[in-house]
């Protein structure tokens, strides 16, 4: 049975206007006017309710099966339709076991039957030693691949070095799916932390030289020559430094396949702005200064960054020791999914420790 969705406000490429949206079968037909609804169509009403179509989120983590205490499919999904989205893309960290075997991936879209509010898909992992694992999980209908160039804070998820990396890109390449990458390198970090070992770790500031912008930078231009020597499709996830911008936007003049996003922290919240203490605001790579906000911003209108992504990554409350206000001992990571824009800055996040205290409805 034909349904036709009445309202003053459907968003559409054109612009605002009053119409019907058609929906046959689950499936949106057409938009058009009240007097062109064929007959026998059930109307609902909604008003000045705005239609508008749902938000696509690439970055979320889902944490289940494994870590269900820090989130689920049920709420996780529950939080995104409050907010807004109808799609998400899970990551493969932070679930147990994981998404780094086709095993590990129907295990996961076995808890996730009956419990999701919107659709989703996943993404698979590439980690140390699952280079045989590609091509089956590209196969089995993964969205394309994560890896962290540093220690990612889970110890089921490894890391990949160069060497590994290298190992793996041939079937990357060949599975013709993205390449996401968690862009920082351990060296500039290590550097930088060996001076703060006397620092105030309740101190933001301290934080962020703890994860300078070179860390950032160093992984962007190796993933920059390797995208060059492999042609693989390349994606930069939750780029948090300005200063990369540059030479992203002339790797892409020069015709190589790289995609790039930020997260709405980066583009709401500055560094200057974060109290002592405020570990709710912890994630890495870190929120940078209000000068380098507005650089991200010029790289969005400019086109540099493709997409703005949530990074949602909720945890236990305790987690983020807001006891101690200790930046070097907190959880990196903002739950977001349910949040709306309450100001003139798109999708500001709530930031909260656990995705279940910033549920709408």
């Amino acid at each position: 049975m034909a349904h036709a969705f009445l309202s003053k406000r459907i968003v559409t490429p054109q612009g605002t206007q009053p119409g019907a949206l058609l929906v046959d079968d689950g499936t949106i037909r057409a938009i058009c006017r009240l007097s062109e609804i064929p007959a026998d169509t059930i109307l609902h009403d909604c008003g000045n309710d705005a239609l508008l179509p749902g938000l696509v989120d690439t970055h979320v983590h889902i944490n289940q099966p494994g870590r269900t205490e820090w989130e689920g499919f049920h709420t996780a999904t529950r939080a995104a339709a409050a907010g807004g989205y109808t799609t998400l893309i899970d990551m493969p960290l932070n679930c147990l076991p994981e998404t780094t075997t086709v095993a590990a991936l129907e295990e996961k879209r076995e808890v996730a039957k009956g419990e999701c509010f919107v659709d989703w898909s996943p993404w698979g992992g590439a980690v140390a030693d699952n280079q045989h694992h590609i091509l089956p999980l590209a196969q089995a209908g993964v969205r394309g691949f994560k890896c962290f160039l540093i220690y990612p804070g889970c110890d089921g998820f490894t890391m990949i070095d160069q060497q590994q990396l290298e190992a793996a890109l041939p079937s990357i390449a060949q599975s013709d799916l993205p390449l996401l990458v968690h862009a920082e390198l351990a060296a500039p970090i290590d550097a930088a932390t060996q001076s703060l070992r006397n620092a105030d770790w309740r101190q933001y500031q301290t934080y962020l030289t703890s994860r300078p912008d070179e860390a950032e930078l160093q992984a962007i231009r190796l993933m920059i020559r390797l995208c060059r020597q492999y042609s693989f499709r390349l994606h930069i996830v939750h780029l948090s430094t300005a200063f990369a911008l540059a030479e992203l936007n002339s790797a892409r003049k020069e015709g190589l396949p790289i995609t790039v996003e930020t997260c709405p922290h980066y583009l709401h919240f500055a560094a200057e702005e974060i109290a002592e203490g405020a570990t709710l605001l912890k994630c890495a790579p870190p929120i940078r200064s209000k000068e380098n906000q507005r650089g991200l911003w010029r790289g969005l209108h400019d086109g540099t960054i493709d997409m703005i992504v949530t990074d949602h990554s909720p945890c236990l409350p305790d987690m983020k020791h807001t006891d101690t206000g200790r930046f070097d001992q907190a959880w990196g990571g903002i739950a977001s999914l349910s949040s709306r824009s309450r100001s003139s800055t798109p999708t500001a996040p709530i930031a909260a420790t656990r995705s279940k205290t910033s549920r709408a409805g």
